[in-house]
């Protein structure tokens, strides 16, 4: 009961700051008595960015101050290296000037105003999450793996809660999936389980250093997908291919039909893996943030409570549906994997 307590205490704080938070968005809007823009509002947040927004704040002249932590940003134009702090486009409303090389920041790009195309390097929110994600991961597996190497048999601490989550990788995912050969795969199998869980987790804390959409980005799940896609298929032995290019059973004037059939079905299992993980992630966001706004939508503190009720319901629901996608991701990546390696009787 009491850690239940804890819970609703905890979530509530969170819920109070994104409030807040997503208020000082949209001081501007009010500010200048200007309909509040949903849409708008909530698109920035879902977005990628060179600095993290902490919030606004109105002076007594009525101008508005926004507060953010900037980030590094990292440019490569024209064989030049530009490395500078996102502070000094000043929230997109000043030029950076790096020699004969001029940067806009306009809308989260990055432009140089000469016609050059730089390639950029910078590191991001989305860019942050990935390395706080990675350190947190290592921080993990490294500690637990101490503890093995000590020759502890029962396992203690950190280690008495990760050896559930990896058994339950290896023993309900990998091995009924892929069979014999699942411990070639395993550490993939757990690498992109932990990292898609825990970039979810992050991403549902509403401030500095969480905030960051990364597994709601396509350029994420659509990375993470042609990885599967590669090992998959890198992997396949010759009865898989054989399927694909020669399908037992169908007669060879058929095979022009089935061979463009069988490559499309070939690309649509990543296309699935990479949907499946962007749509789910940005809707929960999406949603947790139009209930927020519905306060500021009909500008009356009467829909507060009614509004952060089904917010805090959501938060709790983001926090099922973190782990849930991380597992699907991964069986599914397994289903795949042990399709393509999967030993064929021949009789």
């Amino acid at each position: 009961m009491k850690t239940t307590l804890k819970s609703i205490v905890i979530f509530a704080a969170l819920l109070a700051t994104s409030v807040s938070l997503f208020a000082g968005s949209g001081s501007a809007e009010q500010g200048d008595e200007k309909e509040f823009d949903a849409v708008k509002v909530i698109m920035h947040h879902i977005a990628d960015a060179h600095e993290f927004h902490i919030l606004d704040y109105v002076d007594d002249q009525g101008v508005e101050h926004p507060v953010s932590l900037p980030l590094p940003v990292i440019l490569l134009t024209d064989g030049h290296l530009d490395v500078f702090m996102s502070s000094a486009f000043d929230h997109g409303h000043a030029d950076v000037v790096r020699g004969n090389r001029t940067y806009r920041l306009d809308h989260g790009h990055i432009t140089e105003l000469s016609g050059l195309h730089p390639i950029d390097f910078s590191i991001t929110k989305n860019v942050f999450s990935m390395f706080l994600s990675l350190i947190i991961i290592l921080s993990i597996f490294i500690s637990v793996g101490r503890t093995y190497r000590k020759g502890n048999v029962i396992p203690r601490g950190l280690a008495s809660f990760m050896e559930p989550l990896v058994l339950f990788v290896r023993d309900d995912i990998a091995i009924p999936n892929i069979g014999k050969k699942a411990d070639k795969f395993l550490p993939y199998l757990l690498t992109v389980f932990f990292f898609i869980w825990i970039n979810n987790l992050i991403g549902l804390v509403p401030f500095f250093p969480g905030s960051a959409n990364l597994t709601g980005n396509i350029s994420f799940t659509v990375t993470l997908a042609l990885i599967t896609f590669l090992i998959t298929n890198l992997n396949g032995n010759k009865d898989y291919w054989k399927h694909i290019f020669a399908t037992p059973g169908v007669p060879v004037w058929l095979a022009p039909i089935m061979i463009p059939v069988e490559v499309m079905g070939i690309l649509a299992k990543p296309i699935a893996l990479l949907i499946r993980l962007f749509a789910n992630i940005t809707a929960g966001h999406i949603i947790i943030l139009s209930l927020i706004s519905l306060i500021f939508i009909f500008k009356s503190v009467a829909i507060a409570p009614v509004s952060v009720g089904f917010v805090l319901f959501m938060n709790v629901l983001e926090l099922l549906v973190a782990a849930i996608q991380a597992y699907i991701f991964t069986l599914l990546s397994a289903l795949f994997i042990g399709m393509a390696v999967e030993e064929h009787d021949h009789h």
